[in-house]
């Protein structure tokens, strides 16, 4: 249902994204991507890599890194899928928030609700640079 491949869209060193291998519905689940979980006060060793941009807020109390395509999907204030928090389960579900079709980019809202269209982070420490 769902792929890696170069995104065109992203402009990290990797340029990955998620891709649908086929036509996926509104409200259909896409990936359930497990998560480790740690605390937030462990989370100051975490900014000092790269993988802080790739952290998820986990409730309260924690901060989660996502298995596996979780972290890959990119962003866009105009998602076409959205995640839900699973505690029970321990993952983070995503679901199609519109109908996606074959070799379509699967994008998401970062900022975690699809119509929250506040700046993102490493767009803030951007602009704090110059």
């Amino acid at each position: 249902m769902i792929e890696i491949k170069t995104s065109e869209i992203s402009d990290g060193e990797f340029n990955r994204g998620v891709f649908a291998t086929r036509d996926i519905a509104k409200g259909e689940l896409l990936h359930e991507a497990p998560v480790i979980a740690y605390p937030n006060e462990e989370h100051e060793h975490i900014e000092k890599t790269t993988l802080a941009d790739y952290a998820f807020e986990y409730g309260i109390n924690h901060t989660a890194i996502l298995l596996g395509y979780g972290m890959l999907f990119n962003h866009s204030y105009e998602p076409n899928a959205q995640y839900e928090i699973n505690f029970d389960n321990h993952s983070f579900d995503f679901y199609a928030f519109t109908d996606i079709k074959a070799g379509e980019e699967i994008l998401i809202n970062y900022n975690g609700d699809v119509d929250i269209d506040d700046p993102l982070w490493f767009n803030m420490e951007e602009d704090n640079k110059e």
